[in-house]
């Protein structure tokens, strides 16, 4: 995921590519991923008061964010956006990128 830029009024969907391989065959996990935006200094993981459940879009994992989205409004500032999904025994976690509230 690159640098994304989103206005602080604007509601769309923020985009995270995922893919799964099991014995080198792609999969597409069951459970709704969960991502969670950090201000870009904060150190270390996300509480687990900080994850969102996103859906599903193919092989993308997706969550709308912005004004009227259910998720608190993002003020402007620079984020790290994290992901976790299960996978089988494993529940991965990862920072995927920044977004930038404008």
């Amino acid at each position: 995921m690159d640098l994304v830029e989103v206005p602080s009024t604007s509601m769309e969907f923020l985009h995270v590519s995922v893919t799964v391989v099991l014995a080198g065959a792609a999969l597409t996990p069951t459970s709704p991923p969960q991502l969670a935006l950090l201000p870009a200094s904060a150190e270390g993981n996300p509480a687990e008061e900080d994850w969102r459940d996103g859906e599903w879009s193919g092989p993308t994992a997706r969550l709308m964010i912005g004004p009227g989205s259910g998720i608190e409004t993002l003020t402007p500032g620079s984020y790290a956006v994290w992901l976790r999904f299960t996978a089988g025994a494993e529940i991965p976690v990862r920072r995927t990128g920044y977004i930038r509230v404008l």
